[in-house]
């Protein structure tokens, strides 16, 4: 679906799969019955976008030497070739269809999939699709930071419209929490591994990851409203205003903390295989 880059992640449990597992066991005692079918599911992401969302993970591949201080040019084509084969979209979509299909309920199901199949909805779906697919992030965000300056200074109000936009989208905040999650996660399966001798205590690296709490939520904050501003930025301020409200109805706030907690724990998990299997190309590292 959006705004699935990493950094990402928030401070509540210490763990993205802990907010999975509670997600499973609140519906499992409120909607017993109602979990929507594969096949629903399999539609859902195609209407919504969030197919496309999760291929574009596969985009965040390229910033995992450096979180390792390992140069990826170093690798030649095997590096290319193993993260093809770790971020391969349809294992991830396949992930994402055995979580949703035990977790999503039909009413949020049909309530999503009614507002984005609208006209609105999918030439909604058409640009934040040709958004995540661009892989030119430096580009996007220097437009879309551009874009935000010229409204500070026209104090134009659709800046107020994507700040509400970006909090319905984020409600629970998980983007601090996955992107520290993402990154630990990562690290201490690379330690495990041998690929780099991490020498710290995982104690030890929550904290400073901790300590850097406020700049990185101001830097995940600007870089999501330069994402939006250079996504709809083709769009009216009445189409901009009713996406605002349908995103923040109840039943989409549900769909989109369950659909967040789903694209960072599959990040999560393909980054610790990633980590596990660069083992097999060089190992001795040190951070």
């Amino acid at each position: 679906m959006k705004h699935i880059p990493i950094p990402k992640t928030r401070h509540l449990p210490n763990s993205v799969a802990l907010i999975l597992a509670a997600w499973m066991a609140l519906l499992a005692l409120t909607t017993p019955v109602s979990a929507a079918d594969r096949d629903k599911v399999a539609a859902f992401l195609q209407v919504t976008g969030f197919d496309v969302a999760l291929d574009s993970i596969a985009q965040s591949a390229g910033s995992a030497p450096q979180m390792l201080g390992i140069d990826a040019n170093a690798f030649g084509t095997s590096w290319t070739r193993l993260a093809a084969e770790v971020f391969d979209t349809g294992v991830m979509r396949t992930m994402a269809l055995d979580i949703l299909e035990q977790t999503l309920s039909d009413a949020a199901l049909g309530h999503a999939a009614e507002f984005y199949a609208t006209d609105l909805g999918q030439r909604l779906v058409v640009a934040e699709n040709a958004s995540h697919m661009n892989e030119d992030d430096d580009g996007k965000q220097a437009e879309g930071t551009a874009l935000i300056a010229d409204m500070v200074t026209r104090g134009d109000a659709r800046l107020e419209q994507y700040k509400r936009m970006n909090t319905a989208i984020d409600a629970a905040d998980a983007s601090l929490r996955a992107f520290q999650e993402i990154q630990i996660r990562f690290l201490l399966a690379a330690s495990a591994a041998g690929v780099i001798d991490l020498r710290v205590e995982p104690d030890q690296l929550r904290a400073m990851l901790e300590a850097q709490q406020m700049e990185t939520r101001m830097a995940l904050q600007q870089s999501a409203l330069a994402g939006s501003a250079y996504t709809y930025q083709g769009f009216s301020d009445a189409d901009v205003q009713t996406y605002v409200e349908a995103l923040e109805q109840p039943l989409m706030q549900e769909v989109y903390a369950l659909l967040n907690a789903v694209q960072y724990e599959i990040m999560a998990n393909r980054f610790e295989s990633l980590a596990a299997r660069l083992a097999e190309l060089e190992q001795g590292q040190d951070i």
